[in-house]
């Protein structure tokens, strides 16, 4: 099972667990794979803490994925600090669609947050904000991996994170865009199907996977988009990808930052319950179906803005959603794939592991008996 991107990393593995938790991704390093901390909701102080503990807590190391998105209002803007940028893009968001938001809070009775909780309008969706991110990242040995979503990252990212030694690489959801990511130079394409969680494209896993992997040539391929069980990692691996990248399936593990009422909501959750819908981020994203994705398909209804204006708009429900999980039961940001519906109990992290090489042994198995032992 080992490809050689698991030689360059030094990883036993191929199973990539993207996460915005810290103890899921440590558990998943420490299991022999590799656990990739989400960085977009961290400010860079917050980051450094969160780097800083998986340092002390992974035996080998872990990776560390950005968005810098290769489209978004205010790309272009230069000489801005963050918080400037920040004021900027605020100007641009029409007050009706803070005030629409706000009432689909209030109608489902989510409480504002305490006074003292203000939190930044601007997550690290731009170049501008990222770049405090990078310059972290590359304070910690131990983040050896590092993909962008959304596009091809910028060139001086991707000469910073190589010349530093370490692997980049980002998503595409096309053959155009694993393309432009070989183009560019990275070491490695993370291709999502449809199905999964968060950002997507349109074609599905089984199609788009091997398009990419022959257009691509030698460039290792993690495939993504529903996987959630060894045979589906097997099938991957059969079509040549050099290894899993997995998201959704680590939102009902143990060690999952997740309260108790929203982990519930996805082990509820059947695999015709999800939607790709601009409502929280300004692009298509997966997640689930609830009021307040359906509020913003509505004829008489605000559009969703481009990124990063949409999630300045939804933040604020994204904090109050995650503080108040009951209350906001029904309009809480659930980004998941497809493969929700497989999700139907709580897991550790090490045995999620363990049962994704299990499984992909017992597929490989069934395969060799059929092909009269091989």
């Amino acid at each position: 099972m080992r490809t050689e991107i698991c030689e360059r990393l030094g990883i036993e593995f191929p199973i990539f667990a993207f996460t915005h938790c810290r103890d899921v991704a440590a558990a998943v390093s420490n299991a022999g794979g590799l656990g990739v901390l989400g960085a977009v909701g961290f400010t860079a102080e917050e980051l450094e803490i969160e780097l800083a503990w998986l340092d002390e807590h992974v035996h080998g190391v872990y990776g560390v994925d950005l968005v810098i998105p290769s489209k978004y209002e205010g790309k272009g803007i230069d000489g801005l600090s963050p918080e400037e940028l920040e004021a900027k893009l605020a100007e641009l968001v029409p007050s009706g669609h803070r005030d629409f938001a706000e009432k689909i809070l209030a109608d489902h009775g989510v409480p504002a947050l305490p006074d003292g909780e203000r939190h930044n309008q601007l997550l690290g969706w731009t170049a501008t904000t990222a770049a405090p991110q990078v310059e972290v990242i590359l304070r910690h040995p131990k983040a050896k991996l590092v993909a962008n979503a959304l596009g091809t990252p910028p060139d001086d990212v991707i000469k910073q994170v190589q010349d530093s030694g370490r692997l980049i690489g980002a998503l595409c959801g096309s053959v155009k865009h694993a393309l432009n990511h070989k183009n560019a130079g990275l070491d490695f394409v993370v291709c999502q199907g449809t199905e999964g969680g968060g950002h997507c494209g349109e074609i599905s896993s089984l199609v788009l996977w091997p398009q990419v992997i022959d257009a691509v040539g030698d460039l290792p391929v993690l495939a993504a988009g529903g996987i959630g069980n060894g045979r589906q990692v097997a099938a991957a691996m059969a079509m040549g990808a050099a290894g899993a990248w997995t998201g959704s399936l680590w939102l009902t593990v143990e060690e999952a930052n997740v309260p108790p009422a929203q982990m519930q909501t996805y082990i509820d959750a059947s695999s015709h319950d999800t939607v790709r819908s601009r409502s929280w981020t300004g692009k298509p994203c997966r997640m689930l179906r609830n009021d307040w994705t359906d509020a913003w398909e509505q004829a008489d209804t605000p559009d969703p803005l481009p990124m990063p204006l949409q999630m300045m708009v939804a933040l604020d429900g994204v904090k109050r959603g995650h503080r108040y999980p009951e209350a906001a039961k029904d309009v809480n940001f659930n980004p998941v794939g497809q493969v929700v519906g497989m999700m139907t109990k709580v897991e550790r992290s090490a045995d999620v592991v363990n049962r994704l090489i299990q499984e992909y042994v017992e597929s490989c198995d069934r395969l060799n008996k059929l092909n009269g032992g091989l």
